[in-house]
């Protein structure tokens, strides 16, 4: 799939609905299996359109992955420093729009302010991997916090060609 063909734009309070969908329709194909019920229901409240929409009001920045029209991924940033959902729909997947969608993110939150130095993100097992080609690193040992089981991964910008 060419550049041209994926467009990244933020996050509109139309788009709540739709972005969720796919959040939580990912979530459950490659990520619930390994939470408990309690982990489940919390990741489906957090991911709910009303959810994305009063965070996207606050200090969270919500981008959305576009092929024609069609929401095929989403990245929400707490502040400038932590990615709080990165998804990407399942026919999308390993085309880059990951890594589009952090790279937008990052210019954005630096050109919001001197930027963060480096970006966390609390990854679920299926997502270590995936982190780990975007240049993340394990920050610290596996947690479950209200049955949302993750590891703690953190991508010093200083490490990134042109910074964040």
């Amino acid at each position: 799939m060419s550049d041209e063909t994926i467009i990244v734009r933020q996050l509109t309070a139309k788009d709540v609905g739709e972005a969720s969908e796919l959040v939580i329709r990912v979530f459950n194909e490659f990520v619930a299996a390994e939470y408990s019920a309690e982990g489940v229901e919390e990741f489906h409240r957090y991911a709910r359109p009303d959810a994305l929409r009063d965070r996207a009001q606050g200090n969270h920045l919500g981008l959305l992955a576009l092929v024609q029209d069609a929401i095929v991924g989403v990245i929400e940033v707490r502040g400038q420093d932590h990615i709080s959902l990165l998804f990407v729909d399942p026919a999308y997947q390993r085309q880059g729009i990951a890594r589009r969608l952090l790279r937008r993110a990052l210019q954005i939150s630096g050109a919001v302010g001197p930027g963060p130095g480096e970006i966390s993100v609390n990854s679920s097992t299926y997502a270590v991997p995936i982190y780990e080609k975007l240049g993340f690193r394990q920050a610290g040992e596996r947690q479950v916090v209200h049955g949302i089981g993750f590891t703690p991964m953190v991508l010093r910008c200083s490490d990134l060609p042109g910074k964040c």
